[in-house]
């Protein structure tokens, strides 16, 4: 099905996911540090969140986000 709009992008990027999986790793050490009770640990993970969120956009500035120079778009 074609999109007369165009297709946005939707973050398909290698600095999209480079982002996307820190937070997620993130997010699971903090929930399993939360359980085992070690705060120091779990805003640790809330350091990392935004070190992820750092590095997906320092990536995209590089030209690895959604089309940008060295990101090649998914074919379609």
């Amino acid at each position: 099905m074609s999109n007369p709009i165009g297709d946005p992008g939707h973050g398909h990027s290698p600095a999209a996911w480079t982002a996307v999986i820190i937070m997620l790793l993130a997010f699971t050490l903090g929930t399993v540090f939360f359980w085992f009770d070690m705060p120091i640990l779990v805003w640790a993970s809330v350091g990392l969140l935004i070190v992820g969120a750092i590095v997906g956009w320092a990536m995209s500035k590089a030209g690895y986000g959604a089309n940008g120079a060295k990101s090649s778009p998914k074919a379609h």
